[in-house]
């Protein structure tokens, strides 16, 4: 890639906020911002609530439209919990698709410091697997969306440093940041993964430490959303999920081809699988276990309290 000289406050950019409580479906929106009502946030009880608010492309001038809505939010008695994330797209149009493969070497080399210095949850990172040399590898002979996406447990195929994304809107997705609706915090992680990836497309090389990686970009420091941790009901789903995810992969794969586990909840009928297709679809099941073995019932994938 040709580096180019781009003033960071001139990209383009997008930030995912998600949330529990409020009233989403009600919520007044400025003009071109949208709702996810789809994606659902898991509260304390452990039921789906809240949503994902999403702007239109906007550049630095713009921010104050990201103030006027965590403000609507907050107005509505929405919070940003443990399970809630912050995603930053930013627009890789001044460099085209030949940025990729350097930001996934700058990847291989910053995103440890990239998740230290935005503390990253540990209960997050689940959902934000590491870019690795493999998927370098995979890329340079197979340069399409499927080469870029993670494979296998975690449970996202969403890398924290999400380069698929160009497949998507042309943009690198930066997925590291806990959920926050203080404006402060989240427009400190806009800063940051503005200025983080105007340098790369310079070919700048930046320190490995995360204060120094800051400091040597002008960002902030600190200031970041803070970890919250997940509540002990939760990480036990986890574990039991981890322990159920090798006995049933087999049955996984027989029941949609190519297909990987999402994610195992219990439900007081059975269990509840979740397989994503190769393209990402979700196919939910949910299983019992009688003597003779699993049966397995094909789901409405529309029915958004099991997916």
């Amino acid at each position: 890639m040709k580096p180019i000289q781009t003033d960071w406050q001139h990209l383009r950019f997008g930030v995912e906020i998600e949330f529990v409580g409020g009233t989403p479906e009600r919520l007044e929106r400025l003009p071109g911002w949208t709702m996810s009502l789809d994606e659902r946030q898991t509260d304390d009880s452990g039921e789906e609530s809240g949503s994902e608010l999403k702007p239109p492309p906007l550049q630095w001038k713009d921010r104050e439209q990201i103030r006027v809505m965590l403000a609507r939010l907050q107005a509505q008695k929405a919070i940003a919990n443990w399970s809630c994330g912050l995603h930053v797209h930013v627009s890789l149009e001044p460099w085209g698709k030949e940025a990729i493969l350097q930001l996934i070497e700058a990847a291989l080399r910053y995103q440890e410091a990239v998740k230290q210095l935005l503390q990253t949850s540990a209960d997050r990172l689940i959902y934000c697997p590491p870019v690795t040399r493999e998927l370098l590898e995979r890329y340079q002979s197979d340069p399409t969306e499927a080469a870029l996406c993670h494979k296998g447990r975690p449970q996202s195929h969403r890398c924290g440093i999400n380069l698929a994304a160009w497949f998507w809107n042309k943009t690198v997705e930066i997925r590291y940041a806990n959920g926050s609706l203080d404006y402060n915090e989240v427009i400190n992680t806009v800063e940051f993964c503005l200025r983080f990836v105007a340098a790369i497309g310079t070919g700048r090389k930046l320190p490995c430490d995360p204060q120094a990686m800051a400091s040597e970009l002008g960002a902030p420091i600190s200031g970041y959303p803070r970890p919250l941790p997940a509540p002990r009901w939760y990480r036990e789903r986890m574990w039991l999920e981890e322990a159920f995810v090798p006995v049933l992969a087999p049955l996984a794969s027989s029941l949609v081809q190519g297909g990987e586990i999402l994610h195992i909840r219990p439900d007081a009928d059975g269990i509840l699988v979740v397989i994503e297709d190769a393209k990402g679809k979700p196919h939910p099941y949910r299983l019992q276990l009688p003597s003779t073995g699993w049966d397995a019932t094909r789901l409405r994938s529309n029915d958004h309290s099991i997916v």
